[in-house]
């Protein structure tokens, strides 16, 4: 049987510290079983299940897709999937990337909200932007409980400070104390305030938790439930350029795709600070190249002996350089980089 108590860990940049340290002091009965997501790139193997598995006495190991969960298990996310729960079995599904990532913390924790409501302990630990925040609202509204690190403690305080700034927290500790809290919370009785999908959502709220939650699993035919999960806004998608739903979730606001892309506001505007970037380099590209085209007719028409076209020619040329290198100068100024800048301090 699925135990009832399933504790998620979110983390990104100083993460893997702070995880070491945290599953250093749970001890070897654990009353519940442990799932994390730590980003890590999509390329090559991980080694955060060997790293992991040397800091405490609970085994470690990569989540396998369909596997039981097991109490006083520690199940670590592997590379370019992600980690979820499913009918009390581990998912590893290759869905849209969310908040820019796959592993999402997000997506966890919305799958172990929906699954375990109350039975789930969030904790959300160092790290840069805000992945986990919109994740850690949903186990909230679901009677769970959420942890965050505090803020001063931990490598990166960005995902710790936004979780803050947008969930009301139960808990915020260093992370040297998590673990102590943890096993005391999970030999603690379930909350009285706990609640299922059906019981503690209207049917709006219910209903996009479970899109959201097939959409992280890449399950098939959400593309027009997508559409209907908030408003419709101007926006595009800068990873398939399609339409953008907008969608509130107390004071968060996030977007989402009908191919299933999720952002929240931040990671879409660090998304579109990049997409920027690309296309003035593009423009740049695009212009040398011109100007270097014209300047080989403006030489053809000088060794013709024609001035008048080589004039043309010349001018378009220095023209076209003109141009580029006040793009050039753009890249190298906040033109491209300041809604980058802002995100990751809003992060």
């Amino acid at each position: 049987m699925s135990p009832e108590r399933v504790v998620v860990i979110g983390a990104s940049a100083g993460g893997l510290e702070a995880v070491t340290e945290l599953l250093a002091e749970l001890p070897a009965d654990f009353a519940a079983a442990v799932l994390v997501v730590i980003h890590i790139g999509a390329a090559g193997p991980s080694f955060l299940a060997g790293i992991l598995s040397r800091a405490g006495p609970l085994p470690v190991q990569e989540a396998v897709d369909g596997e039981p969960l097991r109490a006083g298990q520690v199940y670590v996310s592997v590379p370019d999937r992600h980690l979820l729960i499913q009918d009390g079995r581990i998912a590893v599904r290759r869905g849209p990337k969310e908040n820019r990532f796959r592993p999402s913390v997000d997506a966890l924790f919305r799958s172990a909200a929906y699954t375990h409501g109350p039975g789930v302990i969030a904790v959300v630990l160092s790290g840069m932007l805000d992945d986990g925040t919109s994740g850690l609202w949903t186990v909230k509204q679901l009677g769970g409980i959420s942890v965050v690190q505090t803020p001063s403690d931990a490598l990166y305080d960005s995902m710790p400070k936004s979780a803050l700034a947008q969930v009301e927290v139960d808990y915020v500790l260093p992370v040297s104390n998590i673990g102590h809290l943890l096993n005391e919370l999970v030999l603690s009785p379930l909350p009285s305030r706990a609640r299922l999908p059906e019981e503690a959502m209207d049917d709006i709220e219910r209903r996009r938790l479970e899109v959201e939650v097939r959409a992280a699993a890449d399950e098939p035919g959400t593309e027009m439930e997508i559409l209907q999960l908030g408003e419709l806004s101007p926006l595009t998608c800068p990873d398939c350029h399609g339409v953008l739903v907008q969608v509130k979730e107390g004071k968060l606001i996030r977007f989402r795709c009908h191919t299933g892309h999720a952002y929240t506001a931040s990671s879409l505007a660090l998304s579109v600070s990049e997409s920027v970037e690309s296309y003035l380099y593009q423009a740049m590209r695009a212009l040398e190249e011109a100007g270097m085209l014209f300047g080989k007719l403006e030489q053809h028409y000088v060794e013709q002996s024609e001035p008048g076209d080589a004039r043309h020619f010349h001018e378009k040329s220095s023209q076209a350089f003109q141009f580029s290198r006040q793009i050039r100068d753009m890249t190298s100024r906040p033109v491209a980089g300041a809604v980058r800048g802002d995100a990751e301090q809003e992060g």
